[in-house]
């Protein structure tokens, strides 16, 4: 819920929880009953007992102490309710800052993303590694550069994690304009990716989720430009070492048939572990590997060793919070009700 804001007599004020007021009108409402119901007991005793043997019959029983103490344990939840409205007073200008590093994601978008050869398949399981990664950064920028024949930004540098998660969803293999697997294009779209972010970390990382089947090959340049800058590549293999057919889906994903080559054969589709290690290591970064697990998450260790930086600071409002008196003065009427005793007798009894 909106904080509510407001200015008194030139003082800034407000409630940054202020739903919680509305427990105000329930108290108010339980102290009301709390009086009626004591006139009620005092209105029955004097019909039941003539007032000349009232002090004989009922002795030391009180109108005023009922309701005082009712009065108490009201006032007790009013100042409980204002404090859990969480009360502020006055307001001071900090500075925010978030440290991070940037990441770019770089999703292999082909055809051959739609073997099976892990469960369900490998461009959901690349989705389920994106998303892993998605929820366990913590202030780091991360974009999206999505390919098949070509490459282009699915998703800037942003460090709302949500978006990018939505940008993940409309990756599609069907969708991609160009055929086959070009690796390198990735790695050089990356390249401006970070060329282009606004306060650039000084550690940058580029994730690439692929089968390793590179058709186009332009690696040898795509790893030489994110040489130059000092990113390395971490790359997480999809697929298996005996290989897949390539599926055709129709609009249900249902499997139609399998993709074949010109002379009528089969296409099989493997995981060129070798080509991804030699790609990861010529950067300084690593191949991570986990056939029937996440593998995301010994790439986020890794990128949490990284050195963070300054990657945005803004102005921000604070305000000052007031709740501590509202609970000391609830506690103090909740005492005083649990001293106030209905009757003069008990107390004297005490």
């Amino acid at each position: 819920m909106t904080p509510w804001r407001f200015t008194l007599l030139g003082y800034k004020l407000g409630f940054a929880q202020p739903y919680f007021l509305a427990a105000v009108l329930g108290a108010l409402l339980f102290g009301v009953l709390g009086v009626v119901l004591a006139l009620r007991r005092t209105k029955r005793l004097t019909r039941a007992v003539p007032e000349r043997l009232a002090e004989v019959l009922a002795p030391g029983v009180s109108v005023v102490l009922p309701v005082l103490r009712s009065s108490a344990t009201t006032l007790a939840l009013v100042f409980f309710s204002i404090a859990l409205a969480q009360p502020q007073c006055g307001e001071k200008a900090e500075v925010a800052r978030r440290r991070g590093i940037d990441v770019v994601v770089a999703l292999d978008a082909s055809k051959s993303m739609y073997a099976r050869d892990v469960s369900p398949s490998r461009i959901e399981r690349a989705r389920l590694e994106l998303s892993t990664l998605l929820d366990t950064l913590k202030g780091d920028r991360v974009a999206i550069v999505a390919f098949a024949g070509d490459a282009f930004v699915q998703c800037p540098l942003t460090s709302d994690y949500a978006a990018a998660k939505m940008f993940l969803r409309a990756v599609n293999p069907e969708d991609m304009p160009q055929g086959g697997t070009n690796i390198g294009a990735a790695l050089l779209l990356s390249r401006q990716v970070f060329d282009n972010a606004d306060r650039g970390a000084k550690d940058r990382v580029v994730v690439l989720l692929s089968d390793g089947e590179d058709l186009d090959g332009q690696i040898a340049e795509g790893v030489d430009a994110l040489k130059e800058i000092g990113a390395k590549v971490l790359a997480v293999g999809l697929g298996s070492d005996q290989g897949e057919p390539i599926p055709i889906l129709n609009k249900d994903g249902s499997i139609v048939g399998y993709r074949k080559d010109d002379d009528g054969k089969t296409i099989i589709t493997r995981l060129d572990r070798a080509g991804l290690t030699r790609l990861a290591t010529a950067t300084g970064g690593e191949f991570f590997y986990q056939p029937r697990g996440v593998a995301m998450a010994e790439v986020v260790k890794i990128i949490d060793g990284l050195q963070k930086s300054e990657l945005e600071s803004r102005l921000t409002m604070k305000y000052g919070e007031a709740f501590q008196p509202f609970v000391a003065v609830g506690l103090g009427f909740l005492v005083l009700g649990v001293l106030i005793v209905p009757s003069w007798r008990r107390r004297r009894a005490d």
